[in-house]
Order: C-alpha cells, then sequence, then structure tokens
C-alpha cells in the first residue's frame, strides 16, 4: 500500500499519522497488558504524552543535537522517549536492557549523553552504579510512576510530563515548530552494535537512512491500516524499530507489545496478529514443540500429521509450477488442512498474513515446513549499518534458503572474495568517533557488510556465512559454518549447535539439545537419571544424538562431517555473553569458554 502521506524524517512522520492520519480515530495504534487486561493507547493519547514529555525534557535543557539514552523493555514510554526525543532535534542513543553496567557507561561517555531514559528501578540501580563515571549525564528519567526519587535529578516519567505542561503554558508551539526544523540528513539515532568480538561501536543513522528504508518496505510489502503487529522482538534493535515500529506505524496499523518472550505464544492467541518481525530462533522453537507433541501422540496420528505436511509440500510446489494444480491435490490439501494445518494456524491468533524473519539465517527445512502449514515467513537480509535491510523475499516472489533480491533503493555487489558489499540510501554515516573502523567498512561509498554471498540465476541472494566464520581445517579446506549447523538444528533432539574445526584435522561440534526432547526419550526409553546434568551425560544419549547426526551428514562432504560432539548441560545465552542480544552466537567467548571440553575430544588424534 502506499504510505497515507509522504514524510522526509520520523519527525514528521510521527506529527503526520497523530494530526492527520489519526484525526478523530478512537481506534488504538498501541497497544499494551496492564492487570491482566489489554489497554488500548489513541493517536491522541500518543500525541499529547509524546509532546509533554518531549517539553519536559526540554525544561531540563535538551536541546538540538544532544544525545539522550534509552533502555528498556518494549512499551508505549519506549516510543513517547523515541519520539518526544527526535521531534526535539536530538539524538536518541538506544540501548540493549540486558546490557551491563560497564556496557551502559562505555555507551553513555562514548555517545555522550546528557540523559537516559530506563524503564524500571532494576536498570536505575546499573545507571546509578556507573552515574559518577559518566561526565555528560545530567538526568535520569524512569518509566515507571510507581515511586518518587530521593536522587538528585533522578525523575519518574509522570514528574518530567508535568514539567512539560508547565514549560508548555509559555511555550505552546515548542514542540511542534521544532519538528519542523527537523532535516532528513539531521542524524536521529547512534545504535550501539553488539557485535561478537571487542567493544560496541556506535553506528550513526540519520532521518534519510531509516526512513528509506521504510518507504521500501511499503514499495515491497502490502501493509495497511487493517495490520496488527504483534511487537516483541527489543525496539533498540533496528530490525524492530524499523520493520515493526516506524513501518507499522507509517503504515495505520497497530502495535500491541508482548508482555514477554515467554508469552508470545498466550499473546499470539489474544491480539491475533496479522504481521510479525521475528528471529529464526522463534520458529524453531515453535517447530520443536509442534514436533515434540506429534511423537507423543498415537502412531496413527502421527501418519496424518506426516501425510498432511507432505501433502502441503506438494501443494506449495504446484502453485509455484505455473500450471493449474491437479483437483485430487487440491482436495487432499483441503482434507489436510481440516485434519491439521488449521490447528497450527490458531495458535498464532489464526489471521496471520505473514512472518518477517531477520537477525540470523532461516533453514530451507524450516521455511518449507511453515509453508506448508500456511504461515509463510517472508526472510530478509540486512545489518545496522544499513538501516537495516538490504534485501529481502517477497510474499508473491520468495525462495527459502535465499534472503531474496535487493531492497529498493539499494546495490549490491560481490567482491572478488565474495563479500557482499551494498550501496544506497539507507549506509550509515559511520560508526561514532571511531574513523578507523568506519574507513575499514566504508569504502568508495560502498558497505562492506563482512558477509560472504552470492546471486542465483533468478536474482536471488544467498548468505554463504560471515566472512570471519570462514575457517580451514589443517587439511586445508574451507568451511561454511552456518549451513552446517542450521542443517543439525532440524533435528527435535537438538537445541543449539556450534561447529568446531578451524586449524584442525576433522569437525566437531558442541551439542546444546532440546532437554524437554531428551526427557521425553528418556522416560519413553527407560532411561534412569537424577537431574539434566546426569541425563546428558549417558550413553544412550551420546548414542541417540550420534545417530541422529549420522542421518543429517549423509549428504556432506567426509571433510564437512562432524566426527565428534560434546553434549552440554545449559544452553547459550544472552545473560551469558555467548549470544548477541539479537540471538547471534559469540563464536570466540563459547570456544573459549569450552576450550577444556574441546581439547579433550581433539585428544591424542592430532599432531
Amino acid at each position: 500500500m502506499a504510505i497515507y502521506k509522504d514524510f522526509k524524517t520520523l519527525s514528521e512522520l510521527f506529527l503526520i499519522m497523530t494530526k492527520e492520519f489519526g484525526k478523530g480515530m478512537e481506534r488504538p495504534v498501541l497497544h499494551q497488558r496492564i492487570n491482566e487486561k489489554w489497554v488500548g493507547i489513541t493517536y491522541d493519547e500518543l500525541y499529547k504524552n509524546t509532546e509533554s514529555f518531549a517539553c519536559g525534557l526540554a525544561s531540563l535543557g535538551v536541546k538540538r543535537g544532544d544525545k539522550v539514552a534509552i533502555i528498556g523493555e518494549n512499551r508505549p514510554e519506549w516510543v513517547y522517549s523515541d519520539f518526544a526525543i527526535l521531534g526535539l532535534g536530538a539524538v536518541d542513543v538506544p540501548l540493549y536492557p540486558i546490557s551491563t553496567a560497564e556496557t551502559i557507561e562505555f555507551c553513555l561517555n562514548n555517545s555522550e549523553s546528557v540523559g537516559i531514559v530506563v524503564s524500571n528501578k532494576f536498570q536505575l540501580n546499573k545507571v546509578l552504579k556507573i552515574r559518577n563515571n559518566c561526565k555528560t549525564l545530567k538526568f535520569i528519567i524512569v518509566m515507571n510512576n510507581e515511586e518518587e526519587f530521593s536522587e538528585k535529578n533522578v525523575f519518574n516519567f509522570a514528574q518530567i510530563q508535568n514539567k512539560g505542561a508547565e514549560f508548555k503554558q509559555s511555550n505552546p508551539n515548542y514542540f511542534e515548530d521544532n519538528i519542523k526544523l527537523c532535516q532528513e540528513n539531521e542524524v536521529c539515532t547512534i545504535i550501539y552494535t553488539s557485535g561478537t568480538t571487542g567493544e560496541p561501536k556506535g553506528v550513526v543513522l540519520t532521518h534519510k537512512n531509516i526512513v528509506s528504508n521504510v518507504k521500501g518496505a511499503h514499495e515491497v510489502f502490502d501493509i495497511n491500516e487493517n495490520d496488527i503487529f504483534l511487537s516483541f522482538l527489543p525496539l533498540c534493535h533496528i530490525f524492530e524499530r524499523m520493520a515493526g515500529y516506524y513501518t507499522a506505524f507509517s503504515s495505520g496499523g497497530q502495535i500491541a507489545y508482548a508482555e514477554s518472550i515467554e508469552k508470545v505464544a498466550q499473546n499470539m492467541k489474544d491480539i491475533r496478529p496479522t504481521i510479525m518481525t521475528a528471529v529464526p530462533r522463534l520458529f524453531e522453537r515453535i517447530y520443536s514443540k509442534i514436533k515434540r507433541n506429534v511423537d507423543s501422540q498415537p502412531e496413527k496420528k502421527q501418519k496424518i500429521f506426516n501425510w498432511a505436511i507432505e501433502i502441503g509440500k506438494e501443494y506449495q510446489a504446484a502453485l509455484k509450477s505455473g500450471h493449474p494444480v491437479p483437483i485430487f491435490l487440491s482436495l487432499k490439501r483441503k482434507l489436510a488442512d481440516k485434519l491439521v494445518f488449521h490447528k497450527l494456524r490458531e495458535a498464532t491468533g489464526g489471521r496471520l498474513r505473514f512472518f518477517i524473519s531477520g537477525g540470523a539465517a532461516l533453514s530451507r527445512e524450516l521455511g518449507q515446513f511453515f509453508e506448508a502449514v500456511g504461515l509463510l515467513i517472508i526472510e530478509g537480509y540486512g545489518l545496522t549499518e544499513s538501516s537495516p535491510v538490504l534485501a529481502c523475499n517477497r510474499v508473491n516472489d520468495y525462495k527459502f534458503g535465499t534472503v531474496g533480491k535487493p531492497y529498493p533503493g539499494v546495490e549490491i555487489k560481490i567482491a572478488k572474495d565474495g563479500e557482499i558489499l551494498a550501496h544506497g540510501p539507507n549506509i550509515m554515516q559511520g560508526y561514532y568517533k571511531n574513523k578507523k573502523e568506519t574507513d575499514e567498512t566504508i569504502k568508495d561509498g560502498w558497505l562492506h557488510t563482512g558477509d560472504i554471498g552470492v546471486f542465483d540465476a533468478e536474482g536471488f541472494l544467498i548468505i554463504t556465512d560471515r566472512k570471519k566464520h570462514l575457517f580451514k581445517t589443517s587439511g586445508g579446506k574451507y568451511i561454511a559454518p552456518t549451513p552446517i549447523e542450521n542443517m543439525f538444528l532440524a533435528s527435535k533432539y537438538i537445541d543449539q549447535f556450534i561447529l568446531i574445526g578451524d586449524r584442525r584435522m576433522f569437525l566437531s561440534a558442541l551439542i546444546v539439545p532440546d532437554f524437554e526432547a531428551l526427557k521425553e526419550y528418556a522416560d519413553a526409553n527407560r532411561i534412569e537419571y537424577k537431574d539434566i546434568d546426569d541425563l546428558v551425560q549417558k550413553k544412550q544419549i551420546y548414542e541417540l544424538l550420534d545417530k541422529e547426526l549420522d542421518q543429517f551428514q549423509k549428504k556432506l562432504a567426509n571433510f564437512e562431517r562432524v566426527r565428534k560432539f560434546a553434549v552440554l548441560d545449559k544452553p547459550f545465552t544472552i545473560e551469558t555473553g555467548e549470544l548477541t542480544p539479537s540471538l547471534k552466537v559469540k563464536r570466540k567467548v563459547i570456544e573459549e569458554r569450552y576450550k577444556d571440553l574441546i581439547e579433550e575430544m581433539y585428544k591424542g588424534l592430532e599432531a
């Protein structure tokens, strides 16, 4: 759908949608769950809450070009803060809620933030711990209004809004006047990349960078005011911020904030979304849950389920063939839908038009499974440095195992060494106060993504791996680990999988099993165990996983096959520092943490 009205800045978008599009509209634009009930926020309420907060920031001295950080979970106050900061011509610095006090200190100092908006007392305590080390930090605002604070220049959200109401009395048009001063080439945000190595880098993005990506989304997707988004990926991440927030908002659609990742399944049933942004991890969890449920059913029901999936895949292949779908196949598809598919779709609320997947590679098998069920996953590709989308599949033009075709306005080429290079209006200005890294990443106007890829004959981009992840065995063979890892993740017994083999004679792996699936297997096979730690050390479990690996790696070349593996008793998590906030694996951290276990797998087998 075409956008409601053209805009050049995110601040202008806010003004257009709240003042014009939302005029007289009582339908909510945002939803949040409070005291077990979903509460809606109208366009008028969105405008008033944002304006009063913006004027409150102005009363604290925030002016054009100042940086103000935000650290909080997805909630309306995050949106009020964001649009308020941008409306003043200031720059926001979004941080992950799981950030440590040390990371917060680095980002506040590096960005020279004058203030920070935090969600609750837990986040406040992290900031108070490092406050004296942050020379430019003048104030802290807590989104929760339950209490007032004794610390100097610490306010709750309502206090700032009250200050804003007073400020507005003598400056009635201050907020709107400042919005109209915003220019498209002005910096609007500095986003610190979590990175898999080293300290964070501040990606500098302008209004134009992000707006070009939002407008591109409207060119490739039919998103309109009838859509409702369920938002659970962090708003501080550019993928959710651009796609699940600004794009959703600019379409006139509604946004509901999930209570937590654990409650996404229930919230989907409540909200019945039509579009969701997600990461492959969500689909892997849903798939594992479905498979566990099917495997616990009588054999007859298992056969019906497997038959239905095969019919679904056949039907989708027939649709794409360009020939009419055979009547008999259509009838079988209707039966499969009645017996199996509609129940699975109901678990998402029953209205979902498509998922948009990003952040990591989606396995072809996973995409095909959900497609067969009638749940389409559209995979895209991008980086924080590109605001973020560089390429994406389209609803009527997609291919699993690829990240689609170049995004509107974006040029992509492949360098001689296979690296993906990109050019367009969405490419960042650089890394804040880091010329060395900027010069290494942007050369002659082209963003060097660090990803290895290739275009297929039909123009779809295939990502092979991260350039830094490629490793070479001692036998001289180059290995791209990600495709191999994704293949093994299709096993219902495997939750996480890390390939090891750089400068080694052969490949090995660290496996985090699906603990629920293992327990069910152990109980069904009368394997006695005290706890998870005891269970993963059982010989029968190693043999089970060994059989799974053999099944999956039959098609691999000998040098790509995993010869030894170790089973772990706990998952890789963000909290332990083994995953980035966007759920990417920090390989160096994991290899260092489990180096003794890794060495044990190669002991006596390598020169």
